[in-house]
C-alpha cells in the first residue's frame, strides 16, 4: 500500500474561522501545519504554538513562505478584500488553495478570481461548507431522487441576535449576512433541486443602532426557480432580532425539514434531525444524523481528491460563482431600495 501524502499547510488568517479550520485537521496523519500568518504577530505566533507542534513558523506576511517547497495547500480565511491578491500569489508559487467564501467583495473581482484560478495548475475549492456536512448531504439524496415530488417552495431563515458586536461589526464592513452566510443557502438551493434561479428580489433594514457606514444589517432574499417554485433566505445580524434557524423544503408529495442538533429541543445527543412528511402514506417520519455541522477535514479532503484524481471538487468553481452572482444582484436590489451605495 502506498504511504499517505503528508500536506504542508499554511493559514492565512488566524480569526474565528481559520482556528475552526485547523481545528478539524492539525492532527491528521495527512496534514502538517508548515505556518500560521495574520496581521496580528501574537495572534500568528500563538496560532502557530497551538497547531503546530511546536515546528510551524508564523509572520505577518505569507510570501515569504510561499518559496517552501513543503508547502503544499494555503487557507484563505482572511476578509473577502483579499481573497484574489492572496489566491494570485499563491497559484503563482504553485500552491493549492482554500479560500474562505465570498469569493470577492464585488462581482467583477469575483469574475477575475474565477479566471485566474482556473487558469493555473493549481487546485482551488471555495469553502462552502454545508456541501461536506452530512445532514445536508442526505437531504440532498432525499430531495434528488423524489422523495417529495416536485418543489413547490423553499424556506430558509438564519438570524443571529449578535453577543460579540465587534466581532459582527467586523463582518460587517466586509459584506453584509445576506452575501456572507447567502452565498451558502443559494448554492444548497441549486444543489439540492438542480434547478436555477429565474427571478430574483429582495428587501433590507438598517436595524441595529450602530451599523458600518454605507451597508445593512438585514436582508431577504426572494428568488422564483426555473421550475415556478419560490424560494427565499432570510438572514440578519442584529441586536434586537430573535435567533432563528429554518431550513424546510416542500414539494408536492412531501416536505423535509432540517433542524440542527442544537436547536432540537429533546435527543441532542442524537445529532442533528431529519423531518420528512411523506404525503402519499399520510406518514411522519424522522431521521438522525450524527454530522459536523462545519466538517473542515472533509472539506479539506476534497481538496486533496482534486489535487490527487483531477477531480472538480464540490461546489465547482463555476458553482460558487453563480451563487455569489446571485445574491450580489439581491444586494444590488437592497442597497437600492435602502439608499446605500452601490458595489462595483
Amino acid at each position: 500500500m502506498d504511504e499517505k501524502k503528508v500536506y504542508g499547510v499554511m493559514l492565512i488568517g488566524c480569526g474565528h474561522i481559520g482556528m475552526q479550520h485547523l481545528d478539524d485537521i492539525y492532527y491528521r496523519d495527512n496534514v502538517r501545519v508548515i505556518a500560521c500568518v495574520d496581521f496580528n504577530p501574537e495572534t500568528a505566533r500563538v496560532c502557530a504554538r497551538r497547531y503546530g507542534g511546536g515546528e510551524a513558523a508564523y509572520g505577518t506576511d505569507y510570501r515569504p513562505f510561499l518559496e517552501r517547497d513543503d508547502l503544499d495547500i494555503v487557507i484563505i480565511a482572511t476578509y473577502a478584500e483579499t481573497h484574489l491578491p492572496i489566491m494570485k500569489d499563491c497559484v503563482a508559487a504553485g500552491k493549492h488553495v482554500l479560500c474562505e467564501k465570498p469569493i470577492a467583495p464585488t462581482v467583477a473581482e469575483a469574475e477575475e478570481f474565477l479566471r485566474i484560478a482556473k487558469a493555473s495548475g493549481s487546485k482551488v475549492l471555495i469553502a462552502h461548507i454545508l456541501r461536506h456536512n452530512k445532514t445536508y448531504q442526505r437531504a440532498a439524496e432525499m430531495i434528488r431522487s423524489g422523495m417529495i415530488g416536485d418543489i413547490r417552495l423553499i424556506r430558509m431563515v438564519q438570524n443571529h441576535h449578535i453577543m460579540n458586536k465587534a466581532r459582527y461589526m467586523r463582518l460587517l464592513e466586509d459584506c453584509p449576512p445576506i452575501v456572507d452566510c447567502g452565498v451558502h443557502y443559494v448554492d444548497v438551493i441549486r444543489w439540492f433541486t438542480g434547478l436555477e434561479v429565474e427571478q430574483i428580489s429582495g428587501m433590507g433594514a438598517i436595524v441595529s443602532r450602530i451599523v458600518p457606514e454605507n451597508t445593512y444589517d438585514y436582508g431577504m432574499i426572494i428568488m422564483k426557480l426555473s421550475n415556478g417554485a419560490s424560494a427565499y433566505y432570510e438572514a440578519g445580524w442584529t441586536d434586537t432580532t430573535a435567533s432563528e434557524n429554518l431550513k424546510e423544503f416542500v414539494g408536492t408529495d412531501g416536505r423535509i425539514k432540517i433542524i440542527l442538533a442544537e436547536y432540537r429541543s429533546a435527543n441532542k445527543e442524537e445529532g442533528d434531525l431529519i423531518e420528512y412528511y411523506d404525503k402519499r402514506t399520510d406518514t411522519y417520519n424522522t431521521i438522525n444524523i450524527p454530522s459536523k455541522y462545519k466538517d473542515m477535514y472533509a472539506q479539506f479532503s476534497t481538496l486533496v481528491d482534486m489535487i490527487e484524481h483531477d477531480t472538480e471538487g464540490s461546489p465547482t468553481l463555476d458553482d460558487a460563482m453563480e451563487a455569489f452572482r446571485i445574491v450580489m444582484k439581491c444586494d444590488s436590489i437592497i442597497r437600492g431600495t435602502l439608499g446605500l451605495e452601490q458595489k462595483a
